[in-house]
This record gives C-alpha cells, structure tokens and sequence, in this order.
C-alpha cells in the first residue's frame, strides 16, 4: 500500500449528491455497528500491537481507538446544537492534538471502547428519530464559514467510523 491508500484505506469522503431515506437508514446501521466492530478489531491486542502505528508518522491502533470517542463525542454535540439552535456555529478542535494527550497516548482502550458503546447507542435513538426537516438543519463551520447539514453528518460519520476501523485493519494485518 502506498502512503495515500494507509492514509484512506476506503478512500476520501465525498458529500453525496443526495440523501434518500434508505441512505440514511444505511448510514445509521454503520453508526450502530461500529462500537461492537472496532471491539471485535482490537480484542486480544498486545500493549505492543496496540502501540503500533497504522502508517508511518500516523496515530497508534490506541490513538485511533481513543480518537473516535472525541470525534464522535463532538459530532453529536454538533447534532444537538444544529437541533435546538437556528444554525448555530459550531465549536471545531484540534484532534491532532487531543490524539497527543495523555489519555490519548496511553489510557486502556477498554475505556474508549465503552465510551463509544454508550456514545452511539445513544446517538442512534437520536438518529432513528429524526424527521427529514430535522435532517436538513445545518450549522456553520467556524473555519470555513461551510453550510453542513445533519443529512451530510449522518454521511460524513459513517464514513468516519468505517475509514478508521480499517486503520486498524491495516495496521492489524501487518502483524499477520
């Protein structure tokens, strides 16, 4: 694999040209899916294997872990703020430099895990339920001044989900 393939072993988000219910219904089901996938990925990894990185210069199998928690944490955050708010402006952060933290670095990835286990659970009854006007509700992007709407985020994290379980795969495989 080259540099740009360990980068996005499932390619690049690219924004869909629509949104049909069953797309988001799909999407929805890889939100749910994901904590009992990336549990299953890492089950049994060595504290050696879990500080391995999934490509030169990239986070750690533990980082990532770590990383998808705050993402997520932050997007449904966004979620509730773009839901009782008039497109509000969201907060961005600096996830690289919360992969550096302590609890990023080196905290038991079991911690994670369940965090992300009761994060998504939650924000799948929340996802279940919305309507498709609620779905269209978009908020701004600090940095870019971009109009992104809960359709895009439902999407985007999808992706986001599936582009570092296969992080993990890839750095997974080279141990094989």
């Amino acid at each position: 694999m080259n540099i740009e393939q360990l980068k996005f072993p499932i390619g690049k988000f690219k924004t869909p040209e629509s949104f049909s219910p069953q797309d988001i219904s799909n999407w929805i089901s890889i939100i749910e899916n994901t904590p009992a996938q990336i549990e299953a990925a890492v089950k049994g990894l060595t504290e050696e294997q879990l500080n391995t990185p999934y490509r030169p210069g990239g986070w750690t199998i533990r980082q990532v872990v770590h990383h998808l928690p705050d993402s997520h944490m932050n997007s449904y955050i966004r979620f509730k703020w773009t839901l009782t708010e008039d497109s509000p402006i969201i907060k961005a952060y600096d996830e690289r430099s919360w992969g550096e933290l302590e609890d990023g670095k080196n905290a038991p990835i079991e911690l994670s895990v369940q965090l992300l286990k009761s994060l998504h659970a939650r924000w799948v009854v929340m996802l279940k339920n919305l309507s498709e006007a609620d779905l269209e509700k978009c908020f701004t992007h600090p940095e870019s001044g971009e109009q992104i709407s809960l359709n895009e985020m439902v999407a985007l994290y999808a992706w986001h989900s599936q582009h570092h379980l296969a992080h993990i795969q890839v750095a997974i495989s080279s141990f094989q």
